[in-house]
């Protein structure tokens, strides 16, 4: 069950993964709503900000996740196994959720925080990791 104390946002050397959930559905007609949704500004997804530019994935999300040192993944909210579904029905999307060695998930970024970032890559890291951002 996911803990959204702050305490718990704050990475820890036990982190094996991450997983950012999208606030849209993947596919061609998930997320075809997204970008005419977002264009008519009725949808909305920090983290898409934060992933992709209007085209395509970002070249610095990807030089991120390169240096990061612990996998990253990212999945749209229709595409979450019945562990990360039950978790991400507790929390607004989207959510980054932080998973430990000792199997346990709890969230690293909240929604909130990660509108916040303004679709900054390198806020992302920072947020995430504790580290400066853009080193």
């Amino acid at each position: 069950m996911p803990q959204t104390d702050p305490a718990d946002s704050v990475p820890r050397a036990d982190v094996t993964k991450y997983t950012g959930i999208y606030n849209a559905d993947g596919g061609l007609a998930g997320e075809a709503r997204y970008v005419i949704g977002h264009l008519f500004g009725t949808a909305e997804c920090a983290l898409c900000d934060i992933t992709h530019s209007p085209v395509r994935r970002k070249p610095e999300w990807k030089r991120m996740v390169a240096r990061l040192g612990v996998p990253i993944v990212v999945l749209h909210r229709n595409e979450l196994d019945e562990r990360l579904a039950a978790a991400a029905s507790e929390v607004d999307l989207p959510v980054v959720f932080a998973h430990r060695a000792d199997g346990s998930i709890d969230v690293a970024l909240t929604s909130a925080e990660l509108a916040d970032l303004g679709g900054s890559v390198d806020r992302f890291e920072h947020a995430l990791t504790g580290s400066s951002p853009g080193h």
